[in-house]
């Protein structure tokens, strides 16, 4: 586990921010993957698989919490305030456009573009996910693109991509 935090730290620590929106959401998602992942013994036979591992929980994790925060407000309307989460883009905001950009996507949008583009997942596994059907995460994705794309414009950005992580290739 100290060479999985060694080696790969600082990508989960981005995997986290991008899934959760907040830095300190996100270190906790990386935290809580972790815990989970290593909790029992398994043989995980090298640092790769480990956080490929890592990742699989993060995901998990952040979809489990998202879906029940979803069924609670509709089981308790009204019961439960809205959720104000400290926007810390805002700290990097002149140097990180593309964060404040990130941070206009709805919890559905940013999840789907994740696991779409940076999981490198299929449209269907990216729709077994988040049990959603097909075209509700296309309908996300969509949307996500073009507030993306106009948040690009309109910042006047020059998009650079920036791995977090190895990618798939099929």
């Amino acid at each position: 586990m100290g060479e999985l935090l060694h080696v790969a730290a600082s990508r989960l620590a981005a995997y986290g921010y991008l899934l959760t929106g907040s830095q300190h959401a996100g270190e906790d998602l990386v935290q809580d993957a972790i815990v989970k992942v290593f909790v029992r013994r398994r043989r995980i036979p090298n640092v790769q698989a480990a956080e490929a591992y890592v990742r699989a929980a993060m995901r998990t994790i952040h979809l489990d919490a998202m879906r029940r925060e979803a069924r609670w407000r509709k089981v308790a309307p009204g019961q439960v305030a809205q959720q104000e989460r400290p926007d810390h883009a805002d700290a990097v905001a002149d140097t990180d456009a593309m964060g404040r950009a990130l941070a206009t996507l709805s919890g559905q949008e940013r999840t789907a573009i994740v696991l779409r583009y940076f999981d490198d997942l299929t449209v269907t596994d990216v729709a077994a996910h988040m049990k959603l059907a097909d075209g509700t995460v296309k309908r996300y994705l969509s949307n996500a693109l073009t507030k993306l794309g106009e948040q690009a414009e309109a910042l006047e950005l020059t998009v650079e991509r920036a791995p977090v992580g190895p990618r798939r290739r099929s």
